[in-house]
């Protein structure tokens, strides 16, 4: 099921169309501390991809899905590797049978499209204007127990692809309505927890990502377009340039 966080990413896609960037913010003087090793706990990335009807209509395909989490996993623990970074990957039916993770996911997916609602794609909230101030609480401590990790990415990206039909009623708006009308959806997000203190200290929203998940070399680029500004990741955003 899509939800609410989708569908303010889709909504932004579908109104900024191709001039849709990236927004990145980055908690104010975080680093990754120089004197002990970094250790991110990478849950299950929350992938969906399918196909757009000519209507507007999203159809999952399964098959395309699978493949795409794979691909993505598999490129960002390479990249977080080349950063010097241990990475773990929570087993799924491990994270299902967890309370307290199936707890704090939906804590972060919540505060998360908190922060896409009214820090990034929408206005700011009065107390945050100025500021990047969010926080899952110290509970989240349970999950550095847990995974042994001090730190924990959250992944998340949706894509539609277009049929045909789609496709063609796009380039008819254009050209007889003067009306865009997006041949699909490409959105994205991941953000960084500090598990000492429970405080989101990076977050990456994509209402137009690049690269095909489905496909090595799209991987590859969707992933480094994710880590945009991730903090120590200067090289692999020049790259991703």
């Amino acid at each position: 099921m899509v939800g609410k966080m989708w569908v303010v990413l889709a909504a932004a896609a579908l109104v900024l169309g191709s001039a849709a960037d990236a927004k990145v913010r980055v908690a104010k003087e975080f680093s990754f501390p120089k004197d002990q090793p970094v250790k991110i706990a990478v849950f299950r990335p929350d992938v969906l991809v399918g196909k757009m009807t000519t209507g507007g209509v999203e159809e999952p395909n399964a098959e395309w899905t699978a493949a795409a989490r794979a691909k993505l996993a598999a490129e960002l623990t390479k990249q977080q590797q080349a950063l010097g970074h241990d990475v773990v990957f929570l087993d799924g039916a491990a994270e299902d049978a967890n309370p307290v993770v199936t707890d704090y996911k939906s804590l972060f997916r919540a505060v998360t499209d908190a922060i896409a609602t009214h820090g990034i794609i929408g206005g700011q909230l009065p107390s945050k204007k100025g500021s990047f101030d969010w926080t899952l609480g110290p509970g989240a401590a349970q999950i550095k127990d847990i995974t042994g990790a001090n730190y924990a990415l959250f992944l998340f990206t949706h894509d539609s692809y277009g049929s045909a039909g789609r496709k063609a009623a796009q380039l008819l708006g254009a050209a007889l309505l003067g009306v865009y009308i997006a041949p699909g959806i490409h959105v994205s997000y991941a953000a960084l927890v500090d598990l000492t203190t429970g405080d989101i200290v990076w977050i990456n929203v994509d209402p137009a990502s690049g690269g095909d998940p489905r496909e090595d070399v799209g991987a590859t680029k969707r992933i480094r377009q994710i880590l945009t500004k991730f903090p120590g990741s200067a090289a692999l955003a020049a790259e991703a340039q």
